[in-house]
């Protein structure tokens, strides 16, 4: 059942959001593994690429896989991608990291990316891996990755494959209406700063691969994601406004479908995140979904001080599973 109490105890001068945020991006040490590359086609002529790690010491894959998901803008090498990969193959889980399209250093072939609630390439990936023979998959997923991951899981429940046994995701904005409107507070000014920088460069690009379909006008003045997703993200994806795109996108509504056993885990302090992107009442009804609410973590840190670098999120994802064995 369902509303936990966290076991996530902060350390001492990390209990602000902001610096449990931006800390693990600035200061941890990077943990290091070494991906083996898979490009997966997909249905509508694209692709995205799995990068992908075996636990066994001879290299064949074992009988269970990880897929875990990124956030915005992120991708396979991030500190809490590898983080958590390591963590998994430490624990005899193979591990599939998911890049969206035109993420990880490569750009996609259509015009179309990636968006917050688009699962096709979450479901590919799970397909990929029941294909190659594994009895059992988990999903795991922070931010972006993670409303991908529910939305994924609950949108169409019947469908998800049989080895699909488990999902742990981490700072997800489950209502991204509400997350847009916190994140649009003068306190987040320096996220979107970053995110903006990074998006830029990937419309200008779109823009010269696609001549007179993306006009990027005005591009170097936006700084809200109401402006870059009324410009961009929604009519590239087939949504009538930043509003229908959110509202469609947002796992929120989906939950309550969800079937396979998933733990959400949200920080009351996630600068992120609105009240609305807590599930309070989706995880007081559903007894598949289980939501923790540390009181500290801010988004996507939750760090913890130890010699082997391995951050309680991690350690949480990897415990949950163990679990449901």
């Amino acid at each position: 059942m369902p509303l936990l109490p966290s076991s996530y105890r902060c350390p001492p001068l990390l209990h602000n959001p902001h610096v449990q945020t931006m800390f693990p991006v600035l200061f941890r040490p990077h943990p290091e593994i070494s991906y083996r590359r898979i490009r997966i086609e997909t249905e509508d002529g694209d692709f995205f690429n799995l990068d992908t790690l075996t636990a066994r010491p001879d290299g064949q894959r074992g009988d269970r896989v990880a897929i875990v998901s990124h956030g915005l803008e992120g991708d396979t090498g991030r500190k809490y991608m590898t983080g958590m990969a390591r963590a998994l193959l430490e624990s005899g889980w193979d591990v599939a990291a998911r890049n969206f399209r035109g993420c990880g250093g490569e750009d996609n072939r259509l015009l179309p990316m990636y968006h917050s609630g688009q699962t096709i390439d979450v479901a590919a990936a799970v397909a990929w891996c029941v294909a190659q023979g594994y009895g059992r998959v988990v999903l795991v997923g922070f931010s972006m990755g993670g409303n991908q991951t529910l939305k994924y899981l609950g949108e169409d429940a019947a469908s998800v494959p049989s080895q699909v046994t488990g999902a742990a995701v981490f700072s997800v904005p489950c209502d991204l209406v509400g997350a847009a409107a916190v994140l649009d507070r003068p306190s987040n000014a320096v996220y979107m700063a970053y995110f903006m920088r990074m998006l830029r460069p990937k419309m200008r690009l779109k823009a010269q691969r696609f001549p007179g379909e993306v006009d990027v006008s005005g591009l170097e003045t936006m700084r809200t994601f109401r402006e870059f997703d009324e410009r961009f993200t929604a009519p590239l994806h087939g949504f009538s406004s930043a509003l229908d795109y959110w509202t469609r996108a947002s796992c929120a509504p989906h939950l309550a479908a969800i079937r396979v056993p998933t733990l959400v885990v949200n920080a009351l302090d996630d600068p992120f995140l609105s009240p609305s992107c807590f599930p309070w009442d989706e995880a007081a009804t559903n007894d598949a979904l289980t939501l923790e609410v540390p009181l500290h973590g801010g988004h996507v840190g939750f760090v913890s001080m130890n010699r082997h670098n391995r951050y309680w999120a991690e350690s949480r994802a990897v415990s949950f599973f163990s679990g449901l064995a």
